[in-house]
């Protein structure tokens, strides 16, 4: 929920160009307007309907109105909305808040960012014991405040009702920053989970399954239930397909009881079982962790041989306490033709890290959809909200690799109630885990990886798929590598101050040509995702990634690699 101060005060020369209200709206437009499609997004506003005379004062207090209640955005709607807003009265922070607060759903994260220009002019309600009433109350609000150019004893105000939530309070000296901050606190308010897909419902048995075609697919999935798909594997040729559910955040939850597994087995025409199997597992999933599984087929798997169309059950196995008896699951598919020519076989060593020189300002997305893309080698910071996993995407040619590590800032006091965990996780294009890395974080400033000075990829090869390590193995596809950034959550009592990350990244290794694939298409397939509702349910959750075990039968002896993680 965006939350506008639209007092008489607003009316001001902003000291770069026109009104202080010029500025919030052309910064408003801008946000709007770079807004993901499936964003739930409301407009309040405060301070439009009366003057600001001291006749005014009783009924001009209670001057809040939600504009727009938060919804799946409509940018003609909205931005018409925000054109409309005419400064001219008090300034009733306390009451929008709760007003603001009321308008949001019940249940799943939510947020607000607040936009003023100055201290409240109307308490009671005093805003920060709003600010205090709403944590109270187990409301989990989150409010972000954005001070445009105030003074100290409002900004004190300001930062008080962000950090009472969870929040963070920037600063907005003139009309130019707000333009620029304004986009960027707005977007980490949207980090919550957003499912994506083309609408696909398994079946219970194999022989009338759906064909998950090449691109992303959206469909639910129930505690223990089995889903089949189909999946067509080109003669000579590979599809790499995973499936990812995410998990709410659900507080006091055992440690004993929180855990889910997802498993993935294939069978192929006939039914015939090939003895394949995949497993992750993920712990601290009443943290909002989601949980992801990914195979190659190629064409020898298992006691299977040959192209054709396979068969993929995926069953949600274990079930941890607490957690919604159906929910969405994304299924990805990329299909490689044959090759003609594979490159060269050599496994390169892993790309060499550069400590980087600039830094840049960056806002992850909360999923791999909408991850925040890092166009090059560099520093890049972002503030983490407790509870918070965020997504970042590198692009790597053939022969390009990267290299990168994390620093969590000081947040907050050391005590028990401030430990949290942190992690992070680097996948490749179809979302199988290449490396991660978590540690203990007690507000202190802390690094991951914790063991090593970075993760780090090879070079991406063709041949890559057949090199002894099955962390090589995974980095042979031209594409988007993802990164993902955990910041746990806190304990009951805990202050949920957010932390200051920096991601320092290499991009590098000499591009060079791929594979020659046979037939006319010439790279993977691989349609775009398209941003849709799963059916049921109509909730949506924060993503933070978990993996677990994976299992694979080769020869009819069972090989188990157990990549958990917290």
């Amino acid at each position: 929920m965006l939350v506008l101060d639209g007092s008489g005060s607003m009316k001001q020369a902003d000291p770069t160009s026109g009104t202080k209200m010029d500025a919030a709206k052309t910064a408003l437009r801008r946000f709007i307007g770079s807004a993901p499609a499936q964003a739930q997004v409301g407009l309040t506003v405060y301070g439009t309907r009366t003057g600001s005379s001291d006749a005014e004062k009783p009924q001009g207090c209670q001057d809040v109105q939600v504009l727009s209640p938060p919804r799946a955005i409509d940018k003609p709607a909205l931005t018409a909305a925000v054109d409309g807003i005419q400064p001219s009265g008090y300034t009733p922070i306390g009451t929008a808040l709760r007003t603001a607060a009321d308008a949001l759903p019940d249940t799943g994260p939510r947020a607000i960012v607040l936009v003023s220009d100055g201290e409240d002019t109307c308490a009671p309600p005093d805003p920060c014991e709003v600010a205090r009433e709403l944590t109270a109350q187990g409301a989990t609000v989150v409010v972000h405040a954005v001070g445009f150019a105030v003074d100290a004893k409002s900004r004190a105000q300001l930062t008080c009702i962000a950090q009472v939530t969870g929040g963070t309070y920037t600063d907005a000296p003139d009309g130019k920053t707000l333009e620029r901050i304004l986009p960027r606190v707005s977007a980490t308010a949207l980090r919550t989970y957003e499912p994506a897909g083309t609408p696909i419902t398994g079946t219970a048995t194999w022989d009338n399954a759906p064909v998950a075609e090449p691109g992303q697919h959206l469909d639910t999935i129930g505690q223990k239930e089995t889903r089949y798909y189909a999946v067509d594997v080109p003669e000579g040729g590979a599809a790499h397909f995973s499936a990812t559910i995410s998990f709410p955040r659900i507080d006091g939850v055992s440690i004993t009881q929180d855990m889910n597994t997802l498993q993935l087995r294939l069978y192929a025409d006939g039914g015939k079982d090939c003895h394949v199997f995949e497993t992750e597992q993920v712990t601290m999933s009443s943290d909002g962790e989601a949980l992801t599984v990914a195979r190659t087929l190629d064409g020898d798997d298992g006691t299977c041989k040959g192209g054709g169309r396979y068969y993929v059950a995926l069953t949600w196995d274990r079930v941890s306490a607490g957690v919604p008896e159906r929910l969405p699951v994304e299924l990805l598919t990329i299909v490689e033709p044959p090759v003609t020519d594979g490159g060269s076989r050599a496994v390169l060593p892993k790309v060499p890290f550069t400590e980087p020189s600039a830094d840049r300002e960056v806002t992850g997305g909360g999923s791999f959809t909408v991850a925040a893309t890092l166009p090059g080698s560099g520093r890049y910071r972002d503030t983490l909200q407790r509870g918070e996993y965020v997504f970042y995407r590198v692009k790597l040619d053939w022969g390009q690799g990267l290299a990168y590590r994390v620093h969590f800032g000081q947040a907050g006091g050391s005590g028990v109630d401030n430990i949290s965990n942190i992690a992070t996780s680097l996948y490749n294009p179809y979302r199988a885990q290449i490396d991660s890395d978590t540690t203990v974080f007690t507000g202190r400033p802390a690094a991951l990886p914790s063991t090593e000075d970075v993760l780090s990829t090879v070079p991406v090869r063709y041949h890559n798929r057949h090199a002894d390590t099955f962390s090589a193995r995974s980095q042979a596809l031209a594409g988007w590598y993802y990164i993902a950034i955990k910041v746990g959550s806190t304990a009951a009592s805990g202050d949920d101050v957010p932390v200051p990350v920096t991601l320092d990244l290499t991009i590098g290794g000499r591009p060079e040509d791929g594979p020659s694939y046979a037939g006319a298409s010439q790279k993977p397939a691989q349609s775009a995702p398209v941003l849709v509702a799963a059916e049921e349910p109509t909730e949506t959750w924060p993503i933070w990634l978990g993996v677990g075990a994976g299992a694979v039968v080769l020869g009819g002896v069972i090989t188990v690699v157990v990549r958990k993680r917290a």
